[in-house]
């Protein structure tokens, strides 16, 4: 087995896909729209489907917001360099809400961005 995608549901589709293209890096791997259920689905990652997991956006034409509840935790992304990842989302445009540092007991840095539905994403810094 192995993990295929994650789906999130978002408010205004161009917003989203544009803070997780231009703002994260990744790129745009299928758009498909669905009429008769009245939903537009968007892949995103770092690498094809067939290899690497993948974001699954959904439009539910006619939504644009949804309550995230309490349930939600966060996507955590590996990147190279914590502190300027974090200083080019902000340069994006783009929401730091926990200022990147050591996370506590452990070996790591971390920080967490938001997207534009509220979505918690973690940025954890790669070891050496």
């Amino acid at each position: 087995m192995k993990i295929l995608h994650t789906m999130l549901r978002v408010g205004n589709l161009d917003h989203s896909v544009a803070f997780y293209t231009e703002v994260l890096g990744m790129q745009e791997l299928s758009r498909k729209d669905y009429p008769h259920g009245e939903f537009t689905l968007v892949f995103l990652g770092y690498g094809p489907k067939e290899t690497h997991p993948t974001l699954e956006l959904t439009y539910n034409w006619g939504v644009d917001s949804y309550d995230l509840g309490n349930g939600y935790g966060h996507v955590a992304l590996e990147v190279d360099d914590l502190y300027g990842t974090c200083d080019s989302i902000r340069e994006k445009g783009g929401k730091i809400t926990r200022e990147p540092g050591p996370m506590k007991g452990s070996d790591y840095s971390i920080a967490f961005c938001e997207d534009p539905d509220g979505y918690k994403i973690e940025l954890i810094e790669k070891l050496p």
